[in-house]
C-alpha cells in the first residue's frame, strides 16, 4: 500500500491555488517573469538572508551580499560559512530532482558542509524542536527516518495533487520527520523551492522566505497546529498564503514598472505626433487601450500632458 500523507483539501486551499495560478499567468504575460541576471541574484540573496535569519543567522542583506562578492565581512565564521553554503545549494537547484534521495542527501551535504559532523546523511540520534527551552516537537526515532523519507519521496514522485499543494505537504512532512541532525528548516524551504521551480521555473527566484521570516511565529504556529491535528492542512494554508503574498508584491512592482514604461513611451510618441489616437497609441506601444487611457489620465493629472480641443479633432500637447 502506497504511503499517503494526511491532509484535507479545503475550499480555502483550492481558492488560493486558483489565485496563485492566475497571478503566475499575469506575471508571465507581463514579461517580468524572465528576471534579469541582476534581479535573480538580488532575489536569491534576499532568499538566503531571510532563510538563514530564521535559523538565527545575524548577517544583514548588505553583509550577505559582501560575502558573496568575496569581500571581507566582520561576522562569525559559522554565519559566513552558512551564507556561502546556502548560495552554493540554491545555485545547484536545476541539477536536482525533488523525489531523489541521493539529491536530497547531496543538497544537505552542500548546505551544511563544515557546520555539523553528520553531513549528507540521515541523523543517527534523536532530535527535538525547541522554542527557547520548551520542547515543541519530538521527531520520530532515528531508526525510522530512512523508511519515512523513502515513503515521502516516493509519494512526491507521483503526488496526486497540484504541485503547489504537494510542495507544502512535503515541506510539513519533512519538518515533522526532521531527518537530519541539523539544517532541517533551511533544507525544507530549499526543497519546497526546488519542487515549485520544477513546475514553474520562475518560482526558483521568488523570495517567499522573506514573508516566512516576517511571519516566523505564525510559521511555527502552523507547524505546531498541524502536529496537533495530525495532518498538514493548516500548514498548507499558511504556506499558500505566503506564496500568494510574495507574488502579489512581485506583481505590484511589475505593475509600477510597466506603468512607468508606458507613460514614457506615450510622451515620446506624442512629442512626435500629437494627433495620435488612443487606439493608435495602443498599437504602437503594444498595450491595451485601457492601459493607454489610464496613463493619459495620470499624465494629465500630473500636468505633463494637455488635451487641446475636442476629443475628436483635437490634439495632445506635451507640457513637460
Amino acid at each position: 500500500m502506497k504511503y499517503q500523507p494526511p491532509y484535507t483539501i479545503t475550499p480555502q486551499i483550492l481558492q488560493r491555488v486558483a489565485e496563485i495560478v492566475e497571478q503566475l499567468t499575469r506575471w508571465s504575460v507581463s514579461g517580468d517573469s524572465a528576471l534579469s541576471p541582476q534581479l535573480r541574484r538580488n532575489n536569491r540573496i534576499r532568499t538566503i538572508q531571510a532563510s538563514l535569519a530564521i535559523e538565527n543567522n545575524t548577517l544583514s542583506i548588505e553583509q550577505v551580499t559582501a560575502v558573496l562578492d568575496g569581500k571581507l565581512v566582520l561576522g562569525l565564521p559559522r554565519e559566513i560559512q552558512e551564507v556561502k553554503n546556502a548560495f552554493a545549494a540554491y545555485e545547484q537547484l536545476p541539477e536536482w530532482q525533488p523525489h531523489s534521495s541521493v539529491d536530497l542527501l547531496a543538497a544537505h551535504g552542500l548546505l551544511m558542509a563544515g557546520l555539523v559532523d553528520e553531513v549528507g546523511v540521515f541523523r543517527s540520534g534523536g532530535v527535538g524542536v525547541y522554542n527557547d527551552k520548551e520542547l515543541v516537537h519530538m521527531a520520530p526515532p532515528a531508526a525510522l527516518v530512512a523508511g519515512q523519507m523513502s515513503d515521502l519521496l516516493a509519494w512526491l514522485a507521483s503526488a496526486p495533487v497540484h504541485p503547489l499543494i504537494a510542495s507544502c505537504v512535503f515541506h510539513y512532512e519533512f519538518e515533522f520527520i526532521h531527518p537530519f541532525a541539523d539544517g532541517n528548516g533551511r533544507m525544507g524551504r530549499l526543497w519546497q523551492t526546488l519542487i515549485l521551480s520544477q513546475w514553474q521555473p520562475m518560482l526558483a527566484y521568488l523570495p517567499v522566505e522573506l514573508v516566512i521570516r516576517e511571519r516566523q511565529a505564525a510559521y511555527y504556529q502552523a507547524l505546531a497546529e498541524s502536529d496537533k491535528a495530525g495532518n498538514s492542512t493548516v500548514f498548507i494554508e499558511f504556506m499558500l498564503q505566503a506564496l500568494q503574498d510574495t507574488l502579489t508584491e512581485a506583481l505590484s512592482k511589475t505593475s509600477v514598472k510597466t506603468s512607468v514604461k508606458t507613460s514614457v513611451k506615450i510622451i515620446a510618441e506624442l512629442r512626435q505626433d500629437g494627433l495620435l489616437t488612443i487606439p493608435e497609441l495602443a498599437k504602437i506601444i503594444g498595450v491595451t487601450t485601457r492601459s493607454i487611457e489610464r496613463n493619459l489620465q495620470k499624465l494629465q493629472e500630473e500636468g505633463r500632458l494637455r488635451r487641446v480641443g475636442a476629443d475628436k479633432g483635437g490634439h495632445w500637447e506635451v507640457v513637460k
